[in-house]
C-alpha cells in the first residue's frame, strides 16, 4: 500500500505525465458525456424496447463497444467500429492493390495518405449504417419519437449527427494519442467496455441469488475462472520466443568491438487483438444486410451468422481468427527485412547462414509459434459462448473472453508501460519492484 501511494505521488510530481493523465481523463469524460446525449426528437424515457433488443445477442456486443450509446440512441451510437471496419478494408487493399502497396512503401507521407483514405471510407460506411440504425430505432422506439416529427428530415439530420459523432470520437482518440497517455482509439473502446462492467456484475449477482442457481458460491467460482482467463490473456499478450543472435567482432585499429550475443523476441501472438476485431467486423456484415430490426426474427443461415451463442457462428469465428492471425502476423513481421538488418549489422543466428537461410529460419519459427497462439486466441474469443451455457448472464459473459477481455488486458498493460516509462526516465521507481511491465509492443525491436 505504501509503495502504491509513493508511486502515485511520483506520478503527480512529473509535470508532463500529470498533464497527459489529466488531458486523457478530460477527453474520456467528454466521450462518456456524449454517450448519454440523445438524438434530437427522441424521448430517452421511452427507449425500453431498444434496451431489450441490445440486452443479448450480437447487438449487445455492438452496444458494449459503444459504451451503451447504441441503446441510448445517442449521438455516439455508432461508436468507433465504422472506423475500424474502414481500417481493415484499407489494410486488405494494401495487399491486393499495387497503388496502396506503393503508398505503404512511401513512409510517413504514404501513411498520411492511407489515413486520409481510411477517413473517407469511414464516412461512406457511416452514411450507410446511420439510416439503417435510424430505421431500427423507428421500429423499436416508435412511441419515443415526436409525433410531429418529419421522418425524412429526421433521417437526414440524424444521419449527419451520427456520422459527425463517430468522427468526433475518432478525433478524441487521436488527441489522446498525441496529447494524452497514448493508444487513444483502444483506450476509448476500453472505457466503453469498462462502463458496462458494473451493471453486468450487478445483474449477475442478482441472477445467481434470485434464481437460486448456485447463489454466491457459484458467483465466486465465476470470478475465480474469470481471473484465470485474465491471467491466460496476459500470458498470450506477453508471450515471446527468443532467437539468439551473435554479432561478429569488428577490429578498429588494435581494438576489437562487438561479439556480444543478443536475442530477438518473437511474439507468440504478434497480431494482438486484431484477428478478433477483423473477424468480428466481418461477422457484423450480415446485420447490415438483414437490418438491425430483423436480427431477432432471422432464420436459417442468417440466424446462424447472427447468433453469438450458436455452434456455427463460433466455429466460423474461431476459424477466421486462426486465418487472420497468420494474415496479420505476415503483415506485421517481415523475416526478409529482419535478416537483412542482421546481415547489415554483422549479426547472424548461430548455425544458420546469413541472408535467405536466416529469413527462412525466422519464417519457420514464426509459423510454428503462431499456430498455438492463434488457437489459444480463438479459444479465448469463443469463451463467452461457453460461459452462456453455464448460465452466466449475456452481458457478464462478454468479459470471459473475446475482444473485450483482450482489449482490456492489452490497453491496461500498454497504459501502465507508458506511465512506467515516464517514471523511469525521471529516475523514479517503476510500478513493479522487480522487472518491467511489458505492453503489447514491448521488446519487439526486430521490426
Amino acid at each position: 500500500m505504501r509503495k502504491a501511494i509513493e508511486t502515485l505521488k511520483n506520478i503527480w510530481k512529473i509535470e508532463d505525465l500529470r498533464q497527459r493523465i489529466l488531458i486523457t481523463i478530460l477527453f474520456v469524460a467528454i466521450y462518456r458525456f456524449g454517450s448519454y446525449v440523445v438524438l434530437p426528437g427522441i424521448n430517452p424515457a421511452m427507449l425500453t424496447q431498444l434496451h431489450q433488443q441490445t440486452s443479448e445477442g450480437l447487438l449487445a456486443l455492438l452496444n458494449m463497444f459503444s459504451g451503451g450509446a447504441f441503446a441510448n440512441a445517442s449521438i455516439f451510437a455508432l461508436g468507433i467500429m465504422p472506423y475500424i471496419s474502414a481500417s481493415i478494408v484499407i489494410q486488405l487493399l494494401g495487399i491486393v492493390m499495387p497503388y496502396f502497396q506503393k503508398m505503404q512503401r512511401e513512409g510517413e507521407s504514404g501513411r498520411r495518405k492511407m489515413n486520409q483514405y481510411t477517413r473517407y471510407l469511414t464516412i461512406l460506411i457511416l452514411l450507410f449504417q446511420a439510416p439503417s440504425y435510424l430505421i431500427n430505432l423507428k421500429i423499436q422506439a416508435g412511441p419515443s419519437l415526436n409525433a410531429s416529427l418529419d421522418w425524412t428530415l429526421f433521417v437526414i439530420t440524424s444521419s449527419v449527427i451520427l456520422a459527425a459523432g463517430s468522427m468526433f470520437i475518432l478525433w478524441l482518440g487521436e488527441r489522446i494519442t498525441d496529447k494524452g497517455i497514448g493508444n487513444g482509439i483502444s483506450l476509448i473502446i476500453m472505457v466503453g467496455i469498462i462502463a458496462r462492467l458494473p451493471q453486468a456484475l450487478f445483474q449477475e449477482v442478482l441472477s445467481r441469488i434470485s434464481d437460486k442457481t448456485g447463489g454466491l458460491v457459484m458467483f465466486l467460482i465465476e470470478i475465480v475462472f474469470l481471473l484465470i482467463v485474465f491471467a491466460g490473456a496476459i500470458l498470450l499478450v506477453q508471450g515471446t520466443r527468443k532467437i539468439p543472435v551473435q554479432y561478429a567482432k569488428k577490429i578498429v585499429g588494435n581494438k576489437q568491438f562487438g561479439g556480444a550475443r543478443q536475442y530477438i523476441p518473437l511474439k507468440v501472438n504478434a497480431a494482438n487483438v486484431m484477428p478478433i476485431i477483423f473477424a468480428q467486423a466481418i461477422l457484423f456484415i450480415p446485420i447490415a444486410f438483414i437490418g438491425y430490426s430483423n436480427v431477432a426474427s432471422a432464420s436459417g443461415v442468417a440466424h446462424a451468422l447472427t447468433d453469438p451463442n450458436g455452434f456455427w457462428y463460433n466455429l466460423i469465428f474461431a476459424v477466421m481468427i486462426v486465418l487472420f492471425t497468420y494474415f496479420y502476423t505476415a503483415l506485421t513481421i517481415n523475416p526478409t527485412q529482419m535478416a537483412e538488418d542482421m546481415k547489415r549489422n554483422n549479426g547472424f543466428i548461430p548455425g544458420i547462414k546469413p541472408g535467405k537461410h536466416t529469413a527462412d529460419y525466422i519464417d519457420s519459427i514464426m509459423t510454428r509459434i503462431t499456430l498455438p497462439g492463434s488457437i489459444f486466441l480463438a479459444i479465448i474469443a469463443i469463451l463467452p459462448a461457453f460461459a452462456g451455457l453455464f448460465g452466466v448472464q449475456s452481458e457478464f459473459a462478454h468479459f470471459f473472453g473475446g475482444t473485450s477481455l483482450l482489449i482490456l488486458v492489452g490497453v491496461v498493460l500498454d497504459t501502465l508501460q507508458q506511465i512506467e516509462s515516464h517514471l523511469l526516465m525521471r529516475h523514479y521507481d517503476g510500478l513493479l519492484k522487480s522487472g518491467r511491465i511489458k505492453g503489447r509492443n514491448a521488446n519487439i525491436a526486430a521490426y
